[in-house]
C-alpha cells in the first residue's frame, strides 16, 4: 500500500512540474478568456432592458434578475473550468489506434490511474495560476452577485457539486475515448458531446428556462453537473429538499460512469491486440 502510494505520489509531482514550465503565459490566457463575458452582459442587458421597458431593475426572467444572470455566467466558467477535460478523449482514442497503449500494459499504475493523477495535476497547475485571473475578474463584478457569500452548508454543497463535477467530466470523457478499442476513430462522438454538452450542461443559458418535458429529461442527465448544478447551488436557485436529491443523482452518475470506464477499460484490454515492436 505504502509503495502504491509512493507511486501514485511521483507520478502526481513530475506531471505538475511538467505543467509548470509550459504555464508561464497561462494566467493572461485565463484573463482574456474572461472577455467574451463581456459580449454576454451587453446582450442580456438588451434583453432584461426589453422586458423592464427601459430598465433593468425589477426585471426577471424564470427568476433570474440581470445580476443573477451575470453572477451566473462567471460562475458556469468556474464549473466549465473544473469539468472540461481538453483532449482526454481523443487522447485516449489515439494511444490505443497507434498502440501506445500497450505501455500501460507494464506499468505500475493502469490506464485510468495515470490519466486521473495526469488531470488532477493539470487542474491544481492551472488553478494555482489562474487564481489570481479569476479572483480579479469576480473582485470587479462583485456588485452581480447581491446575495453575497452563500451560507456555509450551501458553499459545502456548492465545493462538493465542484469536485464531482470534475470526477464526473473525467470518468465520462474516459468512457468516449475507450470506445476505441471497438472503432477506430471516436471524433463524431466526440463532436456530438460537446455538441449537446454546450447547450445541455447550462453554459449557454440557464436550464430552468427550459420547458417541459425538456426540463424533466435534462434534470436526470448527467451534463447539467458540468456547468449548471454547482452555479445554481450557489446562487440558491436549489434548496432544501431538491439540493440533496440533486446531489445525489449527481453521485449516482459519478458512480455509473466510474464503474463504466473500469468495465469498458477491462472489456477493451481483452480484445485488444497490438504487433510489432
Amino acid at each position: 500500500m505504502i509503495a502504491r502510494a509512493l507511486t501514485w505520489w511521483t507520478i502526481l509531482r513530475i506531471c505538475i512540474e511538467e505543467r509548470m514550465v509550459y504555464r508561464g503565459d497561462f494566467a493572461l490566457g485565463t484573463l482574456m478568456r474572461f472577455l467574451p463575458i463581456v459580449t454576454q452582459i451587453f446582450l442580456w442587458w438588451a434583453i432584461f432592458e426589453s422586458i423592464g421597458h427601459g430598465s433593468v431593475e425589477g426585471a426577471s426572467i424564470v427568476g433570474y434578475s440581470f445580476q443573477n444572470m451575470v453572477a451566473y455566467y462567471l460562475l458556469t466558467m468556474l464549473s466549465r473550468a473544473f469539468s472540461s477535460m481538453p483532449g482526454l478523449a481523443s487522447g485516449i482514442a489515439l494511444q490505443i489506434r497507434n498502440g501506445e497503449i500497450k505501455k500501460f500494459l507494464i506499468q505500475p499504475v493502469d490506464l485510468i490511474g495515470f490519466l486521473f493523477l495526469n488531470r488532477v495535476a493539470h487542474k491544481l497547475t492551472y488553478y494555482a495560476v489562474a487564481a489570481m485571473p479569476f479572483a480579479l475578474v469576480f473582485f470587479l463584478c462583485r456588485s452581480f452577485f447581491v446575495g453575497g457569500w452563500p451560507p456555509f452548508p450551501i458553499f459545502a454543497a456548492f465545493v462538493a457539486s465542484l469536485l464531482m463535477g470534475f470526477l464526473i467530466g473525467f470518468f465520462l470523457e474516459i468512457c468516449i475515448g475507450l470506445v476505441g478499442f471497438w472503432f477506430l476513430e471516436v471524433s463524431s462522438l466526440l463532436f456530438i458531446y460537446m455538441l449537446l454538452s454546450f447547450f445541455l450542461s447550462g453554459h449557454m443559458f440557464p436550464l430552468d428556462m427550459l420547458k417541459e418535458p425538456f426540463s424533466t429529461i435534462v434534470d436526470y442527465m448527467p451534463l447539467k453537473y458540468l456547468a449548471y448544478y454547482p452555479a445554481a447551488i450557489f446562487l440558491e436557485k436549489v434548496q432544501g429538499p431538491d439540493l440533496v436529491r440533486g446531489l445525489l443523482v449527481e453521485a449516482a452518475w459519478l458512480l455509473f460512469f466510474f464503474v463504466a470506464a473500469q468495465v469498458m477499460l477491462h472489456r477493451g484490454l481483452k480484445r485488444y491486440s497490438g504487433y510489432g515492436g
